[in-house]
């Protein structure tokens, strides 16, 4: 008996209901041999109850526990009819025992749920394995720049990445793609390598001009067949773009101008029409371009790029990295089996997915993301690529809605050998043959873009769980908001982005990730001023905590001082602290709500910074163990988030990133020792009244410190606290400081002036006599008495009693204006 009735008692029960004394005996011997009195087990009103059914110890010697038991009961209670209870029991000899004890009740714990697209809602996160969680994810493809919609995908998937791996301690298997064969890469490798040939051979102006008209003629076909607003606005930019930097070139020509004058005006039409050209160059010699290398060459060099993007922006590398270039084979034998099964079938050398055949099949959903687009033919003919919705690939298709598993290559396109004669993947296939290579017929997560939803992504469904026989190749699907550009759509194809690289040079890596922390991953994300300088608030608040907690550490104590007798504050601060943490792990549990949870955090120091500043007015220091630990928590959590990205004990790290120096523990004795100089040379000058080290003091403050990223705070009656910061910030706060200081200045200065202005009207105005004020005005005024005053207006007639009242009181006022100035002048006040 392990001491608690709630625990006895389902045992007990049954041993009661036998009816028969002696097997009754038998089963709680057999119950009680592993319990054991000596070793601290006390009794329960279980045990009363059972004890009152025994007469006497048992006969059979071999029921050794009961007639143990029975001794101790016996010990404790006296006779099984004495009719003894167990609260407050005393043993007849004199031993008292435990009074019982019941388990806390507890509270349910807080479950992960993830938002599910294959439900639109928020699911309870299962793992099929334990925890093992197999994860893939669509990666970019790498036909340009990488741009802040990509970081929106990847940044926000890294976030829920190391949420998943670091805070729930979940075993993440993380798989990415890089799409390096693609009608994008085909046609804009193509167009890249036909302009440079047609840059190499530097045709004459003449040609030039020539060549762009001849190709302003499809494209003016295209802009006017063109129906969406923004696509269509692009091409007017384009067309108007190319038209005014060919008529300076046109008038050149015609002028006879220098070779050299004309060659710097085709330069610059070469460069308006790039665009213009690649097009029309593609249309009519992109067939010709048969060397395969020219379309491997173009995505391993953006790879490249985008691999150095995702470091710099702290992104974590996959685990497991596939290119569709590599997989070619395995393609293949997934498109044979999706053939095998029914749902696929060959035409004119390409295989397509039959969406009938499979929608009708009782183990498949076709359409499970959105099955409101399904028949979306705009959607579909964007899934299926430019180089893939020809009238004659159309006419393949048994059905409108099904897509090209693998793709009949045409001249001018890369392919490689299958069954089906030489051809290239489709695009959804890629994924689908990939991922089933490495994650098997179910992964535990999908995830991708919010565009990518229909059709790519319920094409992979489709064709993965025809391939697979199964309806479950994916149990969770994560799809990240779109991203705009103040308020814009932002699209590559309308040319309205923002590199990565661009975006990095505004701001810094971990001022992008707190500007999507601080917003719901699978919303839309407006990416603007607005949303940075957000961002980079929450930067300087947080950072400003991490300093005074630093400095707050640094202050020489004891072994024993630093343990500190809690007051009230510390007890309310460090329950806050515990509520914050709840409240934080609740967001997380809540399909990681990263913005919730950072508003949490930001609260949390709200309260440590009131309660820093009630002990500063106190003159007292504030709990250095409660604030460490507070101050350790946000780190941990900023850390996970990926926000802090280098080793940092506390807070965000100083010094440039990846470097192995820890510069802060390294010049801060020194940095203390020049503070703690500069505060006693502070104090000699002002006691000694010697302005000129003061004005040096405080030099060294604002003008040479903040140079090196070093800050000081001088605080009236408390030490100098002195922070390591980032020299820009720094500089840029000196700059922020003067203008502020300029601004007061002027104002001063605009005040002085006004000031001024109205003392010089208020003298002129006391200068003037009573009697000469309203004689000036003859545009109101016809006659006046022999004092000034009015009597009758231009027209002749007599002022009323009411008019005349009124200019008495302003005569008498100015009487008495007049009066204090003349006795200004007698006592020589004004000149």
């Amino acid at each position: 008996m392990a001491g608690s009735s709630g625990e006895q008692a389902p045992d007990y029960r049954s041993i009661l209901s036998i009816s028969d004394e002696a097997a009754r005996a038998r089963a709680l011997d057999e119950f009680l041999s592993t319990r054991s009195y000596v070793q601290g087990y006390s009794l329960s009103q279980a045990d009363v109850d059972v004890f009152r059914q025994l007469s006497a110890p048992p006969a059979d010697t071999r029921l050794f526990h009961v007639a143990r038991w029975f001794r101790h009961v016996e010990a404790v209670l006296g006779s099984p009819r004495g009719g003894g209870e167990l609260g407050g029991l005393q043993a007849s000899k004199g031993r008292r025992v435990q009074p019982p004890w019941a388990p806390p009740v507890g509270s349910e714990p807080c479950k992960l749920r993830l938002y599910n697209s294959l439900t639109r809602n928020k699911d309870v996160f299962i793992p099929q394995n334990g925890r093992r969680v197999t994860w893939y994810c669509c990666g970019p493809t790498v036909y340009d720049a990488s741009h802040m919609g990509h970081a929106r995908s990847y940044i926000s998937f890294d976030i829920l990445r190391r949420v998943l791996r670091d805070y729930f301690k979940l075993d993440v298997f993380y798989c990415m793609n890089i799409t390096d064969v693609d009608d994008k890469i085909i046609r804009r490798a193509r167009q890249n390598y036909l302009f440079e040939q047609y840059r190499e051979k530097q045709p004459r102006a003449a040609q030039l001009l020539e060549d762009v008209h001849a190709a302003l003629k499809p494209f003016s076909v295209k802009l006017s067949e063109t129906t969406d607003p923004d696509k269509k606005q692009m091409l007017e930019r384009i067309q108007q773009a190319v038209q005014l930097a060919a008529e300076p070139l046109e008038n050149a020509v015609r002028s006879g101008l220098a070779a050299e004058d004309v060659d710097r005006q085709a330069q610059v039409l070469l460069h308006e029409a790039k665009d213009l050209l690649s097009d029309w160059l593609d249309s009519t010699l992109g067939s010709e371009v048969t060397n395969n290398s020219i379309f491997s060459e173009l995505p391993q060099f953006w790879e490249g790029e985008f691999h150095k993007d995702m470091q710099a922006l702290n992104v974590l590398p996959p685990d497991v990295l596939t290119r569709v270039s590599e997989y070619v084979p395995e393609i293949v034998n997934f498109v044979q089996k999706i053939v095998d099964n029914g749902y696929g079938y060959v035409s004119n050398g390409s295989v397509y997915f039959d969406t009938v055949k499979f929608a009708s099949s009782e183990r498949h959903s076709y359409g499970k993301l959105v099955p409101e687009a399904v028949g979306d033919q705009k959607a579909l003919h964007e899934g299926e690529g430019d180089l893939s919705v020809s009238a004659d690939r159309l006419n393949e298709k048994r059905s409108p809605n099904d897509f090209a598993l693998w793709k009949a290559s045409k001249p001018g396109e890369p392919s490689w050998p299958c069954p089906w004669g030489k051809g290239r993947p489709g695009w959804h296939i890629e994924c689908s043959a990939m991922a089933g290579t490495l994650l098997g017929a179910s992964m535990d997560l999908h995830g991708g873009g919010f565009d990518l939803r229909f059709p790519h992504h319920d094409n992979e469904l489709a064709q993965s769980e025809a391939y697979f026989e199964n309806d479950c190749w994916v149990r969770y699907f994560l799809h990240t908001g779109h991203l705009t550009i103040s308020g814009c759509k932002m699209s590559k194809s309308l040319k309205n982005f923002i590199t990565i690289k661009d975006a990095l040079k505004k701001h810094s890596a971990r001022q992008l990730r707190l500007a999507f922390l601080m917003h719901s991953w699978k919303d839309t994300l407006d990416y603007s001023s607005n949303t940075m300088d957000s961002a980079l608030q929450y930067e300087k608040f947080m950072n400003e905590f991490f300093l005074n907690v630093k400095d707050i550490l640094r202050a020489p104590v004891d072994v024993t001082g630093q343990f500190e007798k809690w007051e009230e504050e510390e007890i309310e601060l460090n329950e806050s602290f515990y509520g914050r943490k709840t409240a934080v792990h609740e967001a997380l549990c809540d399909s990681v709500d990263t913005r919730t949870a950072m508003e949490e955090m930001r609260a949390l120091v709200s309260q440590c910074n009131l309660y820093m500043a009630a002990r500063k007015a106190a003159r007292r220091r504030p709990n250095r163990a409660l604030l460490e630990s507070i101050a350790l928590y946000l780190t941990h959590m900023l850390k996970i988030f990926g926000a802090i990205e280098e080793e940092s004990s506390l807070g965000f790290p100083v010094g440039a990133p990846g470097s192995s120096l820890n510069l802060e523990g390294t010049v801060m004795p020194y940095l203390q020792a020049l503070s703690e100089f500069r505060e006693g040379v502070r104090k000699i000058a002002r006691d000694k009244k010697v302005p000129e080290v003061l004005q040096l003091s405080d030099a060294l403050r604002d003008d040479i410190l903040p140079e090196l990223g070093v800050r000081l705070e001088d605080h009236e009656g408390l030490p100098t606290v002195v922070k390591l910061v980032d020299r820009e910030t720094l500089l840029k706060e000196r700059e922020e400081k003067k203008r502020v200081e300029e601004e007061k200045r002027k104002k001063r200065e605009e005040a002085t002036r006004k000031r001024q202005e109205q003392e010089a009207a208020k003298l002129a105005k006391m200068k003037v006599p009573p009697r000469e004020m309203f004689l000036s005005e003859s545009d109101k005024y016809s006659r006046f008495d022999e004092n000034g005053l009015p009597t009758h207006d231009t027209e002749g007639k007599e002022l009323s009693k009411g008019q005349a009242k009124k200019l008495k009181k302003l005569f008498e006022a100015q009487e008495k204006l007049h009066t204090e100035y003349l006795q200004m002048v007698q006592n020589g006040g004004t000149q």
